[in-house]
């Protein structure tokens, strides 16, 4: 083999001194534009004022776009680099009082009094530094105290105007509107956090129980669950989340138990789901009305008139639940209130015919109420039989028969009257059939058990027993001696 370095070792050593010459070249130039870039960073006895200045005009940038973090990342630089940088001191105070980090903006404020002693501006600023310090002091106080109203306005109209991108505040206000009550406003600025931070897990959990208490519980839900994706052991979205699915599963069972007909079953879910939450109006006011439709089906009137009084004291304009109350009524024989219920919902849907007939249930009962109750009169029950109505009409009569009680005889001869009517009806089978299904006394051919003449007559029976015979009983100029004391037959 031939060596060439043997023929030509002068071009060969050419050849490798210029490589290394060139490689040489290169890193020098790299190293060099390394150092040209990073120039501004790094320290350099000529270059500090320079240097801290383009720091300065960069966290003023930051600034515009509130980007804080990075601004003041840059303003910790400047003022590392040059102590008597005033307006760093004054961006930087200024930053941490919009961040609510009072200790160290006051710190600032005065760092920078001291070389501009006397400055209006910055003498105003350390002023609301104050103010916003001492609102957010009492708006949590009052938070913690019930009064959320004045608590909310310290925090809108004096913490958030001077420290706008104080998170602690913003916080703050997300509990109070959840305490108020005002859901879509905890939704809405907890949206405004959670685009700051999407992982900010208050945030998560105010905004998910606003959620919940709007009943949208599939939206709450989620939130809970990256919430605890993010920290597993988080107690307040772990009690949260765990609520809501005992919720949801009470309620599952109450309406499972209504569609297989075990209606005492669904009763206890539902009370028992209930007691879960009583604060979440939105949701139990359809809890208090599948209780109410349950206790209807039950027949227990009193306790589903409860039931559904609750569902329309949060909701007046829940339509079914005025129907069931008119029906719980009618279980409880509140005629008139059954109707007025009723007579308002068929206003309310006038299309709906199971509403009107309901109506028409309550109107006649309300009607049956207003006549005589002829067994209640005879003391006997409505299935008592002819022979029982008998003896009860016979020990009656007997008792209230005028001639036996002379000295309240005007009161005696009303409630004989009365009794007699009731025996004219219930004493005759057909009258007795027509009275049960409600018809009108006045087309029964009615006498009310008086006779002409100012006497009492009882065509076509015989109270006492006997062939058939028609008695009377004279109350004119007294009463004829005799056995009954005056009854003539």
């Amino acid at each position: 083999m031939i060596n060439l370095h043997h023929i030509f070792p002068f071009s060969i050593d050419m050849i490798a001194c210029r490589g290394f010459i060139f490689t040489i070249f290169i890193l020098n130039f790299v190293l060099a534009c390394h150092l040209i870039l990073l120039q501004p960073l790094v320290s350099a006895s000529d270059g500090i004022p320079m240097k801290a200045d383009d720091l300065l005009e960069k966290a003023t940038q930051s600034i515009k776009v509130k980007r804080y973090s990075e601004a003041l990342e840059d303003l910790n630089a400047a003022i590392e680099a040059d102590s008597t940088l005033s307006e760093a001191y004054s961006h930087r105070a200024n930053i941490l009082r919009r961040l609510c980090r009072y200790k160290e903006s006051e710190i600032n404020y005065k760092k920078y009094l001291e070389h501009k002693p006397g400055n209006s501006a910055a003498e105003k600023e350390l002023s609301q530094l104050h103010q916003a310090r001492s609102a957010l002091e009492t708006a949590s106080s009052l938070h913690d105290s019930g009064d959320l109203k004045r608590a909310l306005e310290y925090v809108d109209k004096v913490v958030l105007v001077f420290s706008p991108a104080c998170s602690k505040a913003k916080l703050l206000k997300v509990k109070l509107l959840l305490a108020s009550k005002d859901y879509s406003g905890a939704i809405a600025e907890t949206g405004y956090i959670l685009k700051e931070d999407e992982n900010d897990l208050d945030a998560l959990l105010i905004r998910g129980r606003a959620y919940y208490y709007l009943a949208d519980h599939d939206v709450a839900m989620r939130h809970y669950q990256k919430g605890l994706r993010l920290d597993p052991e988080h107690s307040e979205l772990k009690k949260a989340y765990f609520g809501l699915k005992n919720l949801q599963k009470k309620t599952k069972s109450a309406e499972t138990n209504v569609d297989k007909g075990k209606f005492r079953l669904a009763v206890e879910d539902y009370k028992a789901a209930l007691a879960l939450d009583p604060a979440h109006v939105a949701y139990n006011v359809h809890l208090h009305l599948g209780l109410c439709k349950v206790l209807v089906r039950l027949g227990r009137g009193k306790d589903a008139l409860s039931s559904c009084t609750e569902a329309l004291n949060i909701d007046e304009e829940l339509l079914e639940a005025l129907v069931q109350r008119g029906e719980a009524k009618l279980l409880t024989e509140d005629w008139e209130g059954a109707v007025e219920d009723l007579k308002t919902a068929a206003q309310k849907s006038p299309q709906d015919t199971s509403i009107r007939e309901a109506l028409m249930r309550a109107e006649k009962a309300l009607k049956l109420s207003k006549r005589k109750d002829w067994y209640k009169i005879l003391s006997v029950s409505k299935s008592a039989s002819a022979a029982e109505i008998k003896r009860a009409y016979k020990k009656l009569a007997l008792q209230w028969h005028p001639d036996k009680n002379a000295e309240n005889r005007e009161a005696a001869e009303e409630k004989f009257r009365e009794i007699a009517a009731a025996y004219e009806v219930l004493g005759d089978e057909e009258k007795r059939v027509r009275y049960d299904r409600g018809e009108d006394e006045e087309g029964m051919g009615m006498g009310g058990g008086g006779g002409g003449g100012g006497g009492y007559g009882f065509g076509g029976f015989d109270p006492f027993g006997g062939g058939g015979q028609q008695y009377t009983f004279h109350f004119e100029g007294g009463f004829p001696g005799g056995d009954f004391g005056g009854f003539h037959y």
